[in-house]
């Protein structure tokens, strides 16, 4: 017979595990590493290795910077513009949503990158803040799922998570982009296309649940026991 302490711990457990995956999915599918190869090959062109690996850390530490910043004031934008919860919800499901319809097609959603910023970055000397840094990884779909995520998480475990999901994204990031093209080789362009766009369909999956819970804690939807 299991003892209700031990019942407790492994409900407790599971709850974690599975909001880890949840918040770790979301933020690396919304910032999506793998999609901005192309565009940051194009921006390194004329670059020697050891400046685009600086690049690339450049990068990855504007999106660690800029989603770590939201993630700890997640709280106090809310109380500052007075908006709740189920508000921001609805509203970034939208915008999650619009961007995996985006990467179904295999290509980056107009939130996160334009052809003017791809081609402005080229000609600059160091874009690994802007456009790279942000918006390319930490865009507005990114800063929104991180902002709910934070909304959702009243325990300080579950800010943990999303801080360490923060964390590994960002690493992620980082080699990625420092090896874009030895993945683009071995993956091909149609290999990057699939990819894209299996990330894409599971972040459609992903905003119409942030649209249920959104609706779920208005009332509108009835909550399940």
């Amino acid at each position: 017979m299991v003892s209700p302490t031990t019942a407790a711990e492994e409900a407790l457990n599971s709850t974690y595990v599975k909001f880890s995956l949840l918040a770790l999915s979301s933020i690396f599918f919304l910032v999506d590493p793998f999609a901005a190869i192309p565009s940051f090959i194009a921006i390194t062109a004329d670059v020697d290795p050891a400046r685009r690996r600086r690049m690339a850390w450049k990068a990855a530490l504007t999106c660690f910077i800029v989603l770590l910043s939201f993630a700890l004031a997640g709280q106090y934008i809310f109380s500052l513009f007075g908006i709740k919860l189920p508000a921001f919800e609805i509203a970034g499901g939208l915008i999650l949503l619009l961007i995996g319809i985006d990467m179904m097609e295999a290509r980056r959603s107009p939130t996160q990158e334009s052809q003017g910023e791809t081609q402005e970055a080229a000609s600059k000397e160091d874009a690994g803040i802007v456009p790279l840094g942000i918006p390319m990884l930490a865009g507005p779909g990114a800063i929104s799922s991180v902002m709910v995520l934070v909304g959702q998480a009243p325990n300080h475990w579950q800010m943990l998570a999303i801080l360490g999901s923060i964390t590994i994204t960002a690493f992620a990031s980082y080699l990625v982009l420092s090896g874009a093209d030895r993945i683009r080789r071995l993956l091909g362009e149609t290999g990057i296309r699939i990819l894209v766009r299996i990330m894409g369909l599971l972040l459609v999956a992903l905003a119409m649940q942030f649209f249920v819970n959104g609706l779920t804690d208005l009332g509108l939807i009835a909550r399940k026991h």
